[in-house]
């Protein structure tokens, strides 16, 4: 018996889930699922559905993960005016369903076993499970928080925490860092670029961030240090205009005026789901390579996930294609080596 190129997959493997799939109980078999809908996750949706591979994505709560929370962006090509992360996230969640990719929305992954080769199993919080032949994880990273009245009311008005993203908007203005670590000299140093006055706000007295990054700083005259302090409150009308201080050593609290606060106290993988399945580095961060290919074959990741150096919306497009690119070439690969084994034919067939 010859077997179709159609709806072709990988041979379910001998687990209790893959026979349930096989006498269709309850569990939904899918040829990709991509984990999360920021750049990475919606480009790698385009590419797979453009592949005629019927891509599911689990969007998670947010769709767009923390792009969607930009106000504006300016530096991804092709939008020469410019347009919000919530604008570009949409345009690109159509992109990709106008060739065929399913976009689950409000639905977030809770559990994966990867132990036992594809196809993978998936839970959602809501309580469907999922086998999947291959997987691409998009799920981005968390930029931390202070945590303060304020922050999260001003975010995108006032609050940021990408430079890159929104240090053009605050040209000839005063804008306040926080954080004493390498990505927070680095943003401070691009802030100059834009600003008229950056101040540090570090709650030790000497910073954490590399010896060269250090001596950049203290020689620029645009930066200046508010040393042994935090940040207590965010402070504004319609946007920032102050933030409450607090000297951890004098125990001095005062209102600092500033234009915009940016924080740098470091982003937090969102990779901890699978945490003991797929190899992290020692920050968390999953761990490819130029495919985009984790340790398990047939698992992939693209965007912040697995990218703690450039963090930016094209970069995490170009993973996000190289991800997808991966896994068809993989699900091609393996779905001809099956079609060219023999098939025994069963009594009842």
């Amino acid at each position: 018996m010859t077997m179709s190129n159609e709806g072709l997959s990988l041979t379910l493997n001998a687990s209790a889930r893959s026979e349930q799939v096989a006498r269709g109980e309850g569990v939904q078999h899918e040829r990709v699922i991509i984990i999360g809908s920021g750049p990475a996750g919606l480009t790698a949706a385009l590419y797979t559905a453009r592949a005629n591979l019927n891509p599911l994505v689990i969007a998670g709560h947010e769709l767009g993960g923390q792009v969607s929370l930009t106000y504006e962006i300016e530096n991804y090509p092709g939008f020469p005016q410019g347009l919000s992360g919530q604008e570009l996230v949409e345009l690109m969640k159509a992109q990709a369903e106008r060739f065929g990719a399913r976009i689950k929305l409000f639905s977030a992954v809770t559990e994966v076993d990867f132990s036992k080769g594809s196809p993978f199993w998936l839970k959602t919080d809501d309580g469907t499970e999922y086998l999947a032949d291959a997987v691409i994880v998009t799920v981005g990273a968390t930029a931390r928080r202070l945590n303060v009245p304020g922050e999260k009311e001003f975010t995108g008005h006032g609050v940021s925490y990408c430079a890159t993203c929104d240090g053009f908007f605050f040209r000839d203005q005063n804008v306040v860092v926080v954080g004493g670590g390498d990505s927070a000299l680095e943003e401070a140093l691009f802030l100059t670029r834009f600003a008229k006055r950056v101040d540090i706000v570090h709650r030790r007295d000497q910073l954490r961030a590399g010896a060269t990054l250090q001596q950049r700083a203290f020689a620029n005259d645009k930066i200046h240090f508010i040393w042994d302090t935090v940040v207590e409150e965010i402070i504004g009308d319609e946007k920032v205009r102050a933030v409450r201080l607090r000297n951890l050593k004098t125990g001095e609290v005062r209102d600092y005026p500033t234009d915009g606060v940016f924080i740098f106290i470091g982003h937090d993988p969102n990779s901890d789901l699978f945490k003991g399945q797929l190899e992290r580095d020692e920050f968390g961060y999953l761990v490819t390579d130029r495919l985009m290919r984790t340790n398990i074959e047939g698992v992939f990741a693209a965007g912040e996930v697995q990218d703690r150096i450039y963090r930016q919306v094209a970069t995490s497009v170009g993973q996000g294609a190289a991800a997808a690119m991966s896994a068809e070439r993989w699900l091609a690969e393996h779905e001809a080596e099956r079609a060219s084994q023999p098939h025994t034919v069963a009594p009842n067939e």
